[in-house]
């Protein structure tokens, strides 16, 4: 997983954000480092933490540069996000939230999202370009597009071969072709301090407290909240690691851990940490205990010093990594219940507007909202739990806010 040292900064630093890509990487290894520190010494799991893919799009493309957004306040929507799932996870109020979800909603988050990762990834490499006639077209296959695919085959090949390099060998294949070309640039020097003066503590958040921010945070939550508990029980069933009951191991403890990346990333200056689906790396060596996450929180430490490094890569080359881990999300897509109209159409909404918005907000609005009313006129209200409802109605205000303020 250590791809994202270079994959998280390259996104939060896309031009126009105003964030520094050297204090971006600093604040994504002090992610990965504390959270997945704290993760072995208090939660005793073998899950590795660091800013998700995913939200790290939506952050800089949906509230940064979609809704013009100061970076500062958009750290501040992600401190509140993590301090509301602070509060869930501690109380009984997050096991009712979670099974108040329909699982065809959560399965349809992770397929609009994997959508919209790879729409970005074949953006970044220049594959789709805007068209004024047809919004978007097949861009100029070029030297980036080409290199992109290089490092698009190499990253396959290896992960065919279930490689742990697969993702960092894609990377600097097509940023050694990039050099060869003359498209980048050795850095003047190959190592640096770390960056703690550009984003650390920087969030404002005060100014996250504003109405018109409300759906950008509840969104944030939400989608934290499906991620973390995917990943939990997903992972803990592949491996076994389950109590009597048949529930994951120490699942509250994980989840608290998971919402303190959230509230501590932005307080680093990133986009919203949680824990990887890569730990099942870790799980299939052998860890099964916490002492897998002090190790690998070591091991990102030397990362701090390595920003010309990381900075030297291209967006294209990174490309194949947003399309890759897309394509792996798209895989949910097969469990998606599509023989009723009142489950497919919420599911179906929920997976093209994360895309086509580029907002995973409106996504999960309309989902919420559209799953209520039509098992409501297909005459399975009772089958809606009273937390649905009221997440239904939310969702609802949380759309007219955002119509109110357009």
């Amino acid at each position: 997983m250590s791809y994202i040292v270079v994959v998280n900064p390259s996104i939060l630093a896309t031009p126009g954000t105003g964030i520094s890509f050297s204090g971006a990487l600093t604040a994504t290894v002090l992610v990965c480092f504390l959270l997945t520190l704290m993760m072995g010494l208090y939660a005793d799991l073998p899950f590795a933490v660091a800013p998700g893919m995913g939200i790290n799009a939506f952050f800089t493309f949906s509230i940064i540069l979609g809704a013009r957004v100061p970076w500062p306040t958009a750290l501040g929507i992600v401190f509140w996000s993590g301090v509301a799932f602070v509060l869930v996870s501690v109380t009984p109020l997050r096991e009712s939230v979670a099974r108040a979800i329909p699982h065809n909603l959560r399965t349809a988050v992770a397929v609009g999202i994997g959508l919209f990762l790879t729409f970005i990834g074949l953006k970044n490499a220049g594959l789709v370009v805007a068209d004024p006639a047809t919004f978007v077209r097949l861009g100029d296959l070029g030297r980036e597009a080409a290199l992109c695919g290089l490092g698009f085959v190499v990253t396959t090949y290896l992960l065919r071969r279930k490689s742990p390099l697969a993702f960092l060998a894609g990377i600097a294949a097509a940023t050694a072709g990039g050099g060869l070309l003359g498209l980048i640039h050795a850095p003047e020097h190959w190592t640096s301090a770390p960056d703690f003066s550009s984003v650390f503590l920087k969030l404002d958040a005060l100014g996250a407290l504003k109405l018109s921010l409300l759906p950008s945070i509840v969104s944030i939550f939400f989608t934290d909240l499906f991620d973390s508990i995917s990943t939990f029980v997903g992972v803990s069933e592949a491996a076994g690691l389950l109590d009597e009951r048949g529930e994951p191991l120490r699942l509250r403890q994980g989840l608290i851990v998971d919402a303190f990346a959230t509230l501590g990333a932005a307080l680093a200056g990133s986009s919203s940490g949680t824990a990887f689906i890569e730990s099942s790396a870790g799980i299939e060596a052998g860890g099964r205990t916490g002492l897998t996450s002090v190790f690998t929180a070591l091991c990102f430490l030397p990362c701090l010093f390595l920003a010309p490094v990381a900075g030297m890569v291209p967006a294209y080359a990174t490309a194949p990594v947003l399309i890759l881990v897309g394509a792996a999300m798209f895989k949910s897509a097969s469990k998606l219940s599509v023989d009723k109209i009142e489950d497919t159409l919420p599911a179906f909404l929920t997976v093209v507007l994360i895309p086509l918005t580029f907002s995973i907000t409106q996504g999960i609005l309309w989902g919420f909202l559209s799953h209520v009313v039509l098992y409501t006129f297909a005459g399975r209200r009772r089958e809606v739990p009273p937390m649905l409802w009221g997440l239904s109605l939310v969702s609802a205000g949380l759309i007219c806010l955002e119509r109110a303020r357009g």
